[in-house]
Order: structure tokens, then sequence, then C-alpha cells
């Protein structure tokens, strides 16, 4: 079954600038060819024909569970109280020093060492009331931090996003 995380991405001032720069618009990946192990690489060009994809990361405290994520999986991005955009997850790689070069965090700040490419990105802004009212959901969660959903929650959230138009 296809696994779904939630992921907050849109929710501190770092995390829209990082989004800003990587979720919103694609990344010329070869560009970083320098940093990516020579299977990484041909993974991301078989998935992302044009050279481009979106991606997003996890810090290393999720190393574990990023390592069962695959491709097809399926990823919302959170914050504002909202659902902002989901995706499915293209190529996932543990790589901190292209993390770093690619979203160039403080001194200091985070830094993501699992990093994962996107097909399939849209935008939804949906409110997170419409999550909160599946099965196995809570009102009021805010969804902080990486989750991954059991499979009955997964199942729900697959059938309320195949509800949604793509816009």
């Amino acid at each position: 079954m296809v696994q779904v995380f939630i992921q907050p991405a849109y929710g501190t001032a770092d995390a829209r600038r990082y989004g800003a720069e990587s979720l919103e618009n694609t990344v010329d990946f070869r560009a970083y060819a320098d940093l990516l192990a020579p299977a990484d690489l041909a993974r991301l060009t078989a998935l992302h024909r044009g050279g481009r994809a979106r991606f997003w990361g996890a810090k290393d405290k999720y190393d574990r569970r990023m390592d069962t994520v695959g491709t097809g999986d399926v990823v919302l991005f959170t914050g504002r109280k909202h659902v902002q955009a989901t995706a499915e997850v293209g190529h996932g790689f543990r790589n901190p020093a292209f993390a770093r070069r690619l979203w160039n965090p403080d001194p200091g700040k985070c830094l993501f060492s699992n990093v994962y490419s996107l097909r399939h990105y849209r935008r939804i802004g949906m409110a997170y009331e419409e999550i909160w009212a599946l099965p196995g959901f809570t009102a009021g969660d805010h969804f902080m931090g990486l989750r991954f959903l059991d499979d009955t929650k997964s199942a729900a959230v697959l059938a309320l996003l195949g509800s949604i138009p793509a816009s």
C-alpha cells in the first residue's frame, strides 16, 4: 500500500523560504551533480527527465523512518492550519551536503540529512478540519513534526485527495 506521511513545510519563516526555493519552484539537480552519488543522480534523471525536480527533506532523527519511504508514497505538506500541498515521492536519499547547498540554512539551524524529490506536486489549501473529519484523526491536531500514517488513515486521506480536482 502507498504510505502517506505528513510533513510541516509552510509554518516557520525558514520552512517557507526553503519551500519557495524547492517546493514552489523546481531545482536543476544536475547543478548539484558533484554532490550526488552516481546511483542517486541516475535515479533522479530517470524520474525527472528534464533534469529538474522539486525537493523536500527531513532531519536525521527521522533516518530510520525515511528509509521506509519509496517512490509513489504520498506526502502532505502542512502549515498555517492547512494542508498546503500534496505530492508523490520520486526518489529519496540521504545527503546532508546536498541539503545544505540546496537550502543554505543559517549557521546553527537544522540541517536535513534526508532529501526526497517530488512528482505531481499540487497546491490544495485544505483546512485541517477536513482531515480531522476522517476516521482516526483528532480535532485540534496541528500536525507538528513529521508523521507517518497507518494504513487506515492513509487510505482515508488518499480517498479524500482523490475527490479533490487537480488544479
